[in-house]
């Protein structure tokens, strides 16, 4: 569980092995609103907590699903970074999104017999895997679950279509920047530092841009004291100037 200020990705054997508190993980987590909503104190927390399979970990490059795979399961992101991509039909890959600690994947398969899209490790994973007969027990003694689950799904096709639309290079990377620092406050870490642990590659195919194109944007930024950037580390200077480039994607 990370604290406010906590540098993103937090990582080391000791947290490896840690199997967490039930109330603070669970406090971050995407089913949380769900969980929390009813009310629920630490003891009915802890109750769920054992009906979860704790899966992990994975190591950067290993597949938590595969396209075609057999619809099984959901996930909640424990810890590290999961990338979900598809193939196309010329065999090129495309980015569909990176998950971070306490978000969701697997919920685009909900309607089908198998998983549309591959997942895989960026880092090192934890998870935290609830197969269908334990979520339909879980909505069994939280009324709102199903409804929750598919506010999540409707949030994963907003967050899709966000860089659908003709913006610029600047609007794009921002937008995904203030995204990032966004998703990592609500879990706790630092919105203004954290660690770019997906490549820029894989970032430049989420946006729909050259790698060089990329590249070139974050120089820039750096340039006019937007950033501080350092290989993969980022820190956010001027998060009003940043909010503005983002505000034409990230409409609030």
């Amino acid at each position: 569980m990370s604290t406010p200020g906590v540098i993103f990705p937090r990582t080391g054997p000791a947290i490896m092995a840690d199997d967490g508190d039930e109330l603070s993980f669970c406090s971050t987590c995407a089913f949380s609103q769900a969980c929390l909503s009813q009310g629920m104190d630490k003891t009915a927390l802890m109750d769920l907590h054992v009906l979860v399979e704790h899966v992990g970990p994975l190591h950067a490059g290993e597949h938590v699903f595969r396209e075609g795979d057999p619809f099984t399961a959901i996930a909640a992101v424990r810890t590290g970074t999961v990338k979900t991509y598809h193939i196309d039909r010329d065999g090129h890959e495309q980015v569909l999104g990176f998950h971070l600690p306490g978000e969701v994947i697997g919920l685009n398969a909900i309607h089908d017999d198998r998983y549309p899209c591959n997942a895989v490790a960026l880092d090192t994973v934890m998870l935290c895997r609830f197969s269908f007969p334990k979520i339909a027990l879980l909505a069994q003694r939280l009324p709102n679950l199903q409804q929750h689950l598919f506010r999540l799904m409707s949030r994963d096709i907003g967050v899709a279509s966000l860089f659908a639309g003709d913006n610029t290079a600047d609007e794009r990377m921002a937008a995904f920047l203030v995204g990032l620092s966004r998703r990592l406050a609500a879990r706790g870490f630092s919105p203004r530092r954290f660690q770019l642990t997906m490549s820029r590659t894989d970032i430049a195919n989420y946006l729909r841009q050259a790698p060089e194109t990329v590249s070139r944007v974050l120089r820039r930024f750096e340039k006019d004291g937007v950033l501080h950037i350092k290989q993969r580390d980022v820190e956010i200077v001027d998060m009003p100037r940043l909010e503005a480039l983002a505000l034409a994607i990230l409409r609030e």
